[in-house]
């Protein structure tokens, strides 16, 4: 069981693969990033203020390259507030322009008012620039690892402990 321990080669060819596996997600997140136009083309749902159309913990994607229409009315977008750091997701639910300049109002689907509580102080629209893609698909509560590992930051500890010890002690 410790044989790994016991043999340098293989316990740095252990090491190189779990390297190798972080580093593979790491360029895949980024592939993913360039191609939806998006600097977090996945993000989970972490609130209901979606329902019925996103549960809490859901997982989506998104798309951010609108090249030959606007953003329209009724799309779901994760957008970015200034000066906060978990984005939101919402429903454009009005447009005032078009183009880059468009203002934009958006809504949770299970909420009464509108965002602009939610803006930035003095905000009262949010533009083409803060929306960081459309959903483009889900898949239901996938997310919820990841709420559970933010809630819970001891179980980040158990997780990675488990898959060092998992890496060490494999056998080839």
């Amino acid at each position: 069981m410790l044989s790994a321990l016991q043999n340098p080669r293989q316990a740095a060819a252990q090491l190189l693969n779990f390297g190798l596996i972080l580093s593979t997600a790491f360029m895949m997140w980024k592939g993913l990033s360039v191609i939806a136009d998006s600097p977090s083309p996945i993000v989970v749902v972490l609130s209901g203020s979606m329902e019925p159309a996103f549960q809490r913990g859901d997982l989506l994607f998104l798309w951010n390259r609108n090249f030959f229409e606007d953003t329209k009315v009724g799309e779901i977008v994760v957008y970015n507030v200034k000066g906060k750091d978990i984005p939101i997701v919402h429903r454009l639910v009005r447009k005032f322009g078009v183009g880059d300049d468009a203002k934009l109002l958006t809504k949770g689907d299970n909420n009464v008012a509108d965002d602009t509580e939610l803006y930035a102080k003095g905000q009262d629209y949010i533009e083409r620039k803060d929306i960081i893609g459309s959903v483009v698909a889900y898949i239901p509560f996938v997310g919820y690892v990841t709420i559970l590992l933010s809630e819970h930051p001891w179980l980040k500890t158990v997780m990675l402990g488990i898959m060092g010890l998992v890496v060490v002690l494999q056998r080839e």
